[in-house]
């Protein structure tokens, strides 16, 4: 004898004598039923031992009860960069207590672009959260055009209109340098991420701010762009020594690309910080790991990962409110390496 089936809202409809988009408005309190046929379906439910699900409750709400975090980069820069970790434990901290599904995606290449256009489109999750924006990145666009629930961490520029959560990054760069000036560091160089993303350009922004209102130089010498990477810091703090063998402090963007200027300056001989002061931002683990322990901004990531998974929550259930747009904000963490 073979085992028995698990009953299904169509056996449900089929045994109460009614349609299957009349079991679902039941199962989802509607008042557009009426009592007998209310009573009929509960009958059938209690008599079936049926247990609703969200296929059920998808077709008069048209709920998957997933959402979808979305990371344009690779598994490699997904796994040596603990921002995004940071960003996963927020979200699933902002996560608790529901019944919502996560669906981790990444996006490597056209293909998997596609790939994942046609799986929005086909509106298979609630709602999206964007990480890593970029200026020219389509999605976002998409998903305004699509009117799917949006939150990015960070922005595309100023202009952002989708619902965004960011630190204060212009405000966190300048401190670090301000730190950095008020220690008497004279030759004050910067490692910044890439020129198509917002937060690299802020945190250039806010190196400049801090010495143009010192009377300081700001020029492009000093200037050194990289990719988040511990090598692009590497291969950048090299650059900017070649530039400038004299130079005396360097803020990079990133914690991991300051772990990779203190490298290069250990590989030249030069004593940190002694002859070089170096200041990351984020006070990831890295900064509490490298040798000497790394001066960085704090920003708070985990919050982040958690706020704008709250505010995707609150669009989903209560569409079309206003658009939110949040900074959060940094403090600088003062260890031995400035």
């Amino acid at each position: 004898m073979g085992a028995t089936r698990r009953p299904t809202i169509k056996t449900v409809a089929a045994r109460a004598g009614v349609g299957r988009t009349t079991v679902s408005r039941v199962l989802n309190g509607s008042t557009l039923v009426s009592d007998a046929a209310r009573q009929a379906v509960q009958t059938a439910i209690a008599e079936l031992g049926y247990v609703p699900n969200s296929v059920a409750r998808s077709l008069v709400t048209s709920r998957t009860d997933s959402i979808a975090l979305v990371i344009p980069e690779s598994e490699s820069r997904l796994g040596s960069e603990p921002y995004f970790s940071a960003v996963i434990r927020g979200v699933s901290n902002g996560l608790a207590g529901t019944q919502i599904q996560l669906l981790l995606t990444l996006v490597r290449d056209q293909r998997e672009m596609d790939q994942l256009t046609r799986f929005l489109t086909a509106r298979r999750v609630d709602g999206v959260l964007l990480v890593s924006v970029h200026r020219d990145d389509p999605l976002p666009g998409l998903l305004e055009e699509l009117g799917l629930p949006t939150v990015l961490a960070g922005r595309r520029s100023p202009a952002e209109p989708l619902h965004h959560v960011h630190s204060d990054n212009i405000g966190g760069a300048r401190d670090a340098v301000r730190h950095l000036i008020e220690r008497g560091r004279g030759e004050i160089a910067t490692i910044t991420g890439p020129p198509d993303m917002d937060v690299a350009d802020s945190r250039l922004r806010g190196w400049r701010d801090a010495l143009e209102e010192a009377g300081r130089e700001a020029g492009g010498e000093l200037v050194a762009p990289a990719d988040f990477t511990e090598e692009g810091g590497r291969s950048a703090m090299r650059e900017l020594l070649e530039r400038r063998p004299r130079l005396d402090a360097v803020f990079a963007a990133s914690d991991v690309m300051a772990a990779g200027a203190l490298a290069e300056l250990r590989h030249q001989g030069r004593r940190v910080p002694d002859d070089v002061a170096v200041v990351g931002f984020d006070d990831s683990i890295v900064a509490r790991h490298t040798d000497p322990p790394l001066t960085t901004v704090r920003q708070p990531v985990e919050e982040i990962g958690r706020t704008i998974t709250e505010l995707l929550l609150r669009e989903i259930g209560e569409p079309g409110g206003a658009r939110r747009h949040m900074v959060l904000p940094t403090s600088l963490v003062v260890r031995d390496s400035a």
